[in-house]
């Protein structure tokens, strides 16, 4: 085997109190597909900063292949020092590389390479350093987060370009889909160690729980060991001095092993604050459209949401989600149409717009509001520190100002804040941005057991897949119905509505095949040619009857290869397949034409000849 491009060993890391990481290991082959998951604070960004080379190490060791390139996405990219975009992802380039690649990512982007980096928006940042990473196509990408502020286009779009490279991936994000996708190898950060696992990140999960359960076995046994020594310490008989010394030692050590021992950290304690039953109407909106000058952001847009009712918003970024929420709640009257909000609404909204948040605002007073120790929970009141420790806040952080916290500390402080409020109709505008993956699995299971209503806004598919009863997706573009301002609802998760999209593509390219055929067949048949007295000959009269036939096989074969090609994980899985089943597709389709046109022809000749 070829000898790997990056390889971290033993590395020791610590900002003060328990180390960070200790013994941490880290290799990148050629090709790899590697996603690299852990709980929030566990060091999984801090690794990778490591191994881009970007952070020193107390202790360990990085060696990196002579000759071998590597670009690194940061969670929060700096472009202040470039005066235009472009600029700024030229820059990542190297001799040889192709120049136009820059271009031609901004484009697929949707970034405009002229634009002055400190006007982008948090969406417009991410994308161009994706763009810069991505243009020299190195030997190793180190993706922090890639999805984070990207709507659905651009993440789907993402997936496909990081399938197609060639250069080896190491990637942290919490999005299950992206993952399961995109990985082939997984490295898991626990406790400050590394544990690696040969498969990608749709395995992890289950054993990551048999690696769990079985280090609470080895550790149960340490215990039994431990009272057995001690029994035997106390009441044995005596034996040679230098034996019951070397027994005692044996003994010192297991008790050691037991003190030292860092247990897996604790999973959030999620409860929202219910409030009372709202009526069985929570709102009702009928024909509704705004515009903003030229834009229109909603069309025409009826809809109605009961108690229960969990509702997916999906759309690109700058489709009007915003102007959409607001509008359904009342915050925003419409240009034209109606919306009726039900009866005894107690609604919260998760805010996960971080300038909301002064930065130099105690975690705390967050929390209370700057009123004392105490933060009222539904009608209870709770102390601050207890109400911290079930977010995984350390009791000393209650003091700590906002602006040190991280991403995902900074998540579970808004969940916090918005769980403590009586509601019966929750409002969560992305709530899965910095959350590691165990603390999206509580928020599912409280989102399943809430008795009240959701408005969820999401770009994570595999969440709205396991959350949502409806999806209400903007269909303003790249359908053959598609307006300004269109907004339709498919019954089911994100999964579903794709699923109905197909359905329905198809449906609508048949009708329009069959029209064309009739519309032929007719004009044909009203021709006025001038009949010859020349007979069909037998191959033709044949094709005529067999081409219907070799049509149908011809578009349920395309069918077939179309559902196969849409498979996930078939690209990165098996590349061989891929290829060969998109080859075949291509000469179906070319097939297809073909008979068509064939057919076409003989049924032109055919009403000629008026046979």
């Amino acid at each position: 085997m070829a000898p790997p491009l990056l390889q971290l060993r033993d590395v020791q890391l610590s900002f003060g109190g328990t180390p960070l990481l200790e013994g941490t290991d880290l290799a990148v082959f050629e090709k790899d597909r590697i996603c690299l998951v852990g709980r929030n604070g566990c060091g999984k960004s801090t690794l990778l900063k490591v191994a881009a080379g970007q952070l020193a190490m107390d202790d360990g060791e990085r060696f990196v292949q002579p000759g071998t390139t590597m670009r690194y996405l940061p969670q929060e990219p700096d472009l202040s020092a470039w005066s235009t975009v472009l600029e700024y992802v030229e820059e990542g380039l190297t001799d040889g590389d192709d120049p136009y690649r820059a271009s031609y990512l901004l484009g697929s982007l949707g970034v405009s390479g002229d634009a002055d980096p400190k006007t982008l928006s948090g969406g417009e940042t991410r994308r161009a350093a994706i763009a810069r990473v991505m243009a020299p196509e190195p030997d190793i990408i180190l993706l922090d987060e890639p999805t984070n502020h990207l709507d659905l286009p651009a993440i789907e779009w993402l997936e496909s370009e990081l399938a197609k490279l060639s250069s080896a991936l190491v990637i942290i994000s919490h999005d299950r889909r992206f993952l399961e996708r995109l990985s082939r190898k997984t490295v898991w950060i626990d406790r400050g160690k590394s544990r690696e696992l040969g498969k990608g990140f749709s395995g992890f999960e289950a054993w990551r729980d048999e690696t769990l359960a079985q280090e609470e076995l080895e550790q149960h046994k340490l215990k039994r060991k431990i009272v057995r020594e001690e029994h035997w310490l106390t009441y044995g008989v005596t034996a040679r001095r230098k034996r019951n010394q070397k027994r005692l030692g044996d003994l010192h050590d297991l008790r050691r092993q037991h003190k030292e021992h860092r247990k897996a950290q604790g999973n959030v304690s999620l409860q929202a604050a219910e409030g009372g039953t709202a009526g069985k109407l929570v709102l009702e909106a009928r024909e509704l459209r705004k515009a903003f000058d030229d834009t229109i952001i909603v069309d025409n847009l009826s809809l109605r949401m009961q108690r229960g009712d969990r509702l997916g918003l999906v759309g690109p970024n700058g489709a009007g989600k915003t102007t959409l929420i607001k509008m359904l709640t009342g915050e925003l009257a419409p240009d034209t149409g109606t919306v009726r909000l039900g009866t005894n609404l107690q609604i919260v909204t998760l805010d996960q717009r971080r300038e909301s948040l002064d930065p130099e605002t105690t975690l705390g007073d967050a929390l209370t509001g700057g009123r004392g120790d105490m933060v009222m929970v539904g009608d209870t009141q709770r102390h601050v520190i207890a109400y911290m420790k079930e977010f995984l806040f350390q009791p000393e952080q209650v003091r700590s100002p906002l602006r040190v916290l991280s991403g995902g500390e900074r998540g579970r402080l808004m969940l916090a804040r918005a769980l403590a409020q009586p509601s019966n109709f929750l409002i969560l505008d992305e709530p899965t941005n910095d959350l590691d993956l165990q603390t999206l699995d509580l928020l599912q299971e409280l989102l399943a057991d809430y008795k009240g209503t959701v408005l969820l806004v999401s770009h994570d598919r595999d969440f709205l897949d396991r959350i949502v009863t409806s999806t209400l997706v903007w269909e303003g573009a790249d359908l053959p119905d598609a307006r300004p301002g269109l907004w339709r609802e498919y019954a089911g998760g994100y999964s579903d509505m794709l699923a109905q999209r197909k359905v329905a593509a198809r449906e609508t390219a048949e009708v329009a095949r069959t029209a064309g055929r009739n519309g032929l067949a007719s004009g044909l048949s009203s021709s006025t040619a001038r009949p010859s007295s020349k007979k069909l000959s037998f191959k033709d009269k044949h094709a005529l009857e067999t081409l219907p036939d070799e049509i149908a096989r011809l578009e349920t074969e395309i069918k077939t290869l179309q559902d196969l090609l849409a498979t996930p994980d078939l690209y990165t899985k098996d590349q061989s397949k891929f290829a060969a089943t998109a080859a075949k597709l291509e000469a179906s389709q070319g097939a297809l034409a073909a008979a068509e046109e064939q057919w076409i022809e003989l049924e032109m000749k055919r009403e000629e000849l008026g046979a």
